[in-house]
């Protein structure tokens, strides 16, 4: 069954009980892409991955992942996918190695070809020197490579990365993105991936779907969403009643959006370095005290703001990655 995309999500839903996970998302990710979906924690994206991965099966909709119809033809879809979940799923016991060709009989793989395959991802993900190695001695960074290399046994067209950098420093994080773009370079595999990290959607990703509370706000290429809210972004804080100040300034030529966001002043201007000293002298004349200013060019937690009301900060994070971790510890310990 052919398809002009590789994954083609139409009206996906999925209920839990009274809890609406995922409502009636629609979007399309292209072969050859690096798609993100970019998301606080609880906003959907594991249950849209498990969705589109026959884990799970939808409430409403469906999706068609490289043509095949998750509902109908699950085990097509199996076959043509790489998956790699959050959670580390290598046997500590085995070997890099091992676990490799474990998956690969899992997977109806002939032990020739899959020896081939096995000795090839592991100089992809630059494990080869650790492939007699138990996993037990690997490093957090080694064992999402290993991770990786599993989900790519099987040779698959499309695979998908849940939180793939989770937990890893910021120098592993941006080794495992240098592998995730080996694999789009060199093997035109398309990558479906999950984040709450602002700055790799940004920096990796071709386009990134922002979700939260289970829909889809906003999609785009990373520059066409910045370019979207257009203008500075200034930010005031003010003693006080800070609608008081949005009260004051709505009236005022060239602002836009003028709102309460998390408790500051928040709006919109073209060029925010002459409007602060102007805006500063109208609040004051209204006897609105201020007490910190801030000019920022439109970027991505400021994208996620304009769209979700809130932003993306570093306590969604860490709450995600201490839930996370701690599944993983468990998961490793079993």
């Amino acid at each position: 069954m052919s398809s002009d995309s590789a994954i083609k999500a139409i009206n996906l839903t999925k209920r839990y009980g009274p809890i609406l996970a995922v409502d009636h998302i629609n979007f399309d990710v292209k072969y050859g892409e690096v798609f993100g979906f970019l998301g606080p924690n609880g906003a959907g994206k594991t249950t849209t991955i498990k969705m589109l991965t026959t884990v799970t099966r939808p409430t409403e909709g469906t999706a068609l992942v490289n043509g095949y119809d998750i509902v109908k033809q699950p085990a097509k879809v199996r076959e043509s996918i790489g998956v790699v979940p959050q959670e580390y799923t290598s046997d500590e016991d085995l070997t890099g190695w091992e676990n490799l060709m474990l998956i690969a009989s899992l997977y109806g793989i002939p032990k020739k070809e899959a020896k081939e395959r096995a000795t090839e991802l592991l100089n992809l993900v630059e494990l080869s020197h650790a492939a007699d190695r138990k996993v037990e001695t690997y490093s957090g960074g080694m064992r999402r490579r290993l991770e990786i290399a599993m989900g790519l046994i099987n040779t698959p067209k499309i695979l998908f990365l849940d939180e793939p950098t989770l937990g890893l420093d910021a120098q592993t994080r941006a080794a495992i993105w240098s592998y995730v773009y080996k694999l789009k370079e060199q093997l035109g595999t398309t990558i479906f991936v999950t984040t709450h990290y602002l700055e790799e959607a940004d920096q990796y990703c071709d386009r990134i779907a922002i979700i939260d509370h289970g829909k889809i706000l906003a999609m785009g290429t990373p520059r066409d969403l910045k370019e979207s809210i257009g203008g500075d972004v200034v930010s005031i804080q003010v003693a006080g009643n800070p609608e008081l100040a949005v009260k004051v300034l709505q009236g005022v030529d060239g602002l836009s959006d003028v709102r309460v966001v998390e408790g500051y002043v928040r709006f919109k201007v073209k060029d925010g370095s002459r409007a602060v000293p102007v805006i500063f002298d109208i609040l004051s004349k209204a006897g609105i005290r201020v007490m910190s200013i801030s000019i920022k060019e439109p970027s991505m937690d400021e994208v996620f703001m304009e769209y979700t009301g809130h932003s993306l900060r570093d306590e969604w994070g860490s709450r995600e990655e201490a839930m996370a971790m701690r599944r993983i510890i468990s998961t490793a310990r079993r």
